[in-house]
């Protein structure tokens, strides 16, 4: 049985499950593996990790420790009462955005490959290029949220470095809207997430893209790119504090945890915390060759649960609210066992998003592509309700293809 145990209850004996942190944080090659010393649960502890999973059929149990069960449902009724707050405008449909948001997309990665060779070059960041970029993401997000953020949401291994980096622009300018942070404010955020990693570009191929977990000596190299993105921009006279603190602080944590300074609480900026999160949520959920994507919305359970930890809780939630708990581009399975992809969140309920249905489950064939709006009732386009996500790669079919009906 599967149970979620504080890291102070840890004893030699009991297998470790899950480590329940994202892949970057813990100092262990695997996931699941028996304690076999105090030192390896002083590693746990010491690398911020609060709570794991343990599987007490393969180990010592905590007796009066929940189910992992038990701890999600908790957890799920939590967010149910966050997700029925918070508008979310848009201006123009999804179709209408999308053809932009695929040119955007090309124009944002192909120049933060430029940005990264220039870096190993050791030339500085040239932010007259990079300014126009972060305002076409702007204005996107302006028009309508769901387009970009959905299309970034399909990265490669090829790509992911650079598609990240736009990703988190892209979440970032969307969460300051969000928060309603002025115009200028947000346009130096959305320069710092695009900008973000770009200390990677002197982390060796072979690290960056190894097909597995890292030694401790390769981490300690990935663990670099803050001070050495820091530095990068350093180079560029005009380059303004926002970026260089989101550069430099991304990997902070509230507990101390973090790196490279080990900061904490309200020691790490407002931006720097709100680029943490964004930076978590799309690194969990982008499938790497050692690393399987979570859905939208397991991300977003685990950033929530984090929260207690190595987030601002508030900022968390607010973030939650931004995207939704079924962002566009997520598939879904409804209880009438169609499947469909989001295409647009209820303006106050994230529970009831508009979705485009186009495989029935039941009956194993694609039907008519249409749209059902889960907040109506039956007989109004709606009628039905979600219970839970899904992977494309489990049915072979691409979302994207459904993203739009016009």
């Amino acid at each position: 049985m599967l149970k979620k145990v504080d890291s102070s209850q840890l004893k030699v004996g009991m297998y470790i499950h899950d480590l329940s942190c994202d892949w970057m944080t813990h100092p262990f090659v695997r996931n699941r593996f028996l304690l076999t010393s105090e030192e390896e649960i002083r590693k746990i502890i010491n690398a911020g990790i609060h709570d794991v999973v343990i599987d007490n059929d393969k180990g010592l149990d905590v007796q009066d420790a929940p189910t992992l069960a038990e701890a999600q449902a908790a957890t799920e009724r939590e967010i149910v009462e966050i997700a029925t707050k918070s508008p979310i405008v848009t201006r123009v449909s999804l179709g209408e955005e999308m053809q932009r948001a695929v040119q955007i997309r090309h124009q944002a990665s192909t120049l933060v490959r430029t940005v990264m060779q220039d870096a190993r070059l050791g030339k500085a960041v040239e932010l007259d290029q990079v300014s126009p970029v972060v305002e076409n993401i702007t204005e996107s997000i302006l028009r309508n949220p769901g387009a970009l953020v959905g299309l970034l949401r399909i990265k490669t291994k090829d790509d992911y470095t650079f598609l990240h980096s736009v990703s988190v622009c892209t979440l970032l300018v969307a969460f300051c809207r969000s928060r309603n942070f002025e115009a200028e404010r947000t346009h130096q955020a959305g320069l710092g997430g695009l900008l973000h990693d770009t200390g990677k570009a002197l982390v060796p191929d072979k690290i960056l893209n190894k097909p597995g977990p890292l030694t401790d000596e390769e981490f300690a190299i990935i663990k670099r790119h803050p001070k050495d993105g820091y530095d990068i921009l350093l180079k560029s006279p005009e380059i303004g504090p926002i970026p260089l603190d989101i550069t430099l602080h991304h990997h902070e944590r509230r507990d101390g945890s973090g790196y490279p300074e080990k900061l904490g609480g309200d020691g790490i900026s407002e931006l720097a915390q709100m680029a943490a999160i964004v930076d978590v949520y799309d690194a969990i959920t982008a499938d790497r060759c050692y690393h399987k994507g979570m859905s939208a919305a397991a991300a977003l359970r685990k950033i929530y649960e984090w929260s207690k930890f190595h987030f601002n809780p508030q900022y968390a939630q607010e973030f939650m609210r931004c995207v939704g708990i079924y962002p566009v581009g997520t598939m879904v399975m409804l209880e009438s066992g169609r499947l469909g992809v989001v295409v647009e969140p209820h303006e106050t309920n994230l529970l009831a998003p508009k979705v485009n249905v186009f495989f029935n489950t039941k009956q194993n064939l694609y039907i008519k592509p249409e749209t059902v709006d889960l907040s109506r009732g039956l007989g109004f386009g709606g009628g039905d309700k979600i219970v839970g996500h899904e992977s494309p790669s489990k049915w072979n079919v691409d979302p994207m293809r459904f993203l739009s009906l016009n």
